[in-house]
């Protein structure tokens, strides 16, 4: 599986209660995070990655005293969508991180069915 983007504002807000500085070493390691998935797809084990709700997973990092995750899945073109990027302040997620990468998830899975069905319906495919 090839990994997707993380949106800029969702990667901002991983990244962005660190300062500057900080923050580059940050991004460094979460980059390095997404590398490890990709090197070992869906078999990364804890406590790279662990299950969130449905189809919904987290890459686990700490920076210092931070805990830095992204919510990611598995598209039906078993390519990894990066969703949501949080810094975890609580023992659990937030409900409202979950949430929003649901609806991130829900998002791409109606996108990628739309480019399915008008590849579907295009005389140029049916040959």
């Amino acid at each position: 599986m090839d990994g997707g983007l993380l949106r800029g504002r969702a990667w901002r807000r991983a990244c962005g209660s660190i300062s500057e500085r900080p923050a580059k070493e940050a991004s460094r390691k979460l980059l390095g995070l997404i590398a490890k998935l990709k090197e070992h797809g869906p078999t990364l084990p804890f406590p790279y990655s662990s299950q969130v709700d449905g189809r919904v997973r987290e890459l686990r990092t700490r920076f210092g005293k931070t805990r830095l995750r992204i919510l990611y899945f598995g598209d039906a073109n078993q390519e990894f969508i990066l969703l949501n990027g949080v810094v975890k302040d609580t023992d659990k997620l937030e409900e409202s991180d979950i949430e929003a990468a649901k609806k991130n998830m829900a998002e791409h899975t109606r996108k990628l069915v739309k480019r399915v069905k008008v590849r579907k319906s295009d005389p140029e495919n049916k040959r």
